[in-house]
């Protein structure tokens, strides 16, 4: 995918070398600021987060197993780290999933949306970690290309589409049929 290894860059960083530590900076920047963000950490929040995981890789450069699976160590770092800041911060939110046409919900209204969002949530619990990982990125992080996903997750490129669809389908019947299995 990248002209460079990562392996190469990775053992490259570590003598000190800028110009490849700023490569892997370049390439993967994008996937740890989403990543951070789609924990919906304020704006300051997931600059602390970003910044960590970058020092968190800096410390292990000699200890990544996989390089080629780079990304996918970088999003799970970057999600360890947003959930710790959420943590010490205490600042998780709630998702609020209804969004009303009418400014102000009936109660009747408000129990529906609660009862969808319980079952959405029960569905989505059932799901392979695998798949997971694809919805909440292609969910919360939009402007990650087909590419950064399948790297990120592990899989390549031209499995991606296949996957997430049959992923889709697997909770679509969750959903309908309200099984977990």
């Amino acid at each position: 995918m990248h002209d460079q290894g990562n392996a190469e860059l990775l053992a490259r960083a570590h003598r000190g070398d800028r110009g490849a530590w700023q490569e892997i900076v370049h390439r993967y920047s994008r996937l740890v600021w989403t990543v951070a963000r789609s924990h919906r950490l304020s704006p300051d929040d997931a600059a602390d987060v970003h910044q960590a995981t970058w020092l968190v890789l800096a410390e292990n450069l000699t200890r990544i197993r996989r390089p080629e699976r780079l990304a996918a160590w970088l999003t799970t770092t970057t999600r360890r780290e947003a959930l710790a800041v959420l943590r010490v911060r205490g600042r998780e939110e709630p998702l609020d999933l209804w969004e009303p046409e009418a400014e102000d919900p009936t109660p009747e209204d408000r129990a529906l949306a609660g009862d969808t969002r319980s079952r959405l949530w029960r569905a989505y619990t059932t799901l392979t970690e695998r798949c997971r990982r694809i919805l909440h990125l292609v969910a919360f992080a939009p402007e990650l290309s087909f590419a950064q996903v399948a790297e990120a997750v592990g899989i390549p490129p031209n499995s991606l589409g296949p996957t997430r669809g049959r992923c889709l389908e697997v909770l679509r019947r969750r959903l309908v049929t309200g099984s977990a299995g």
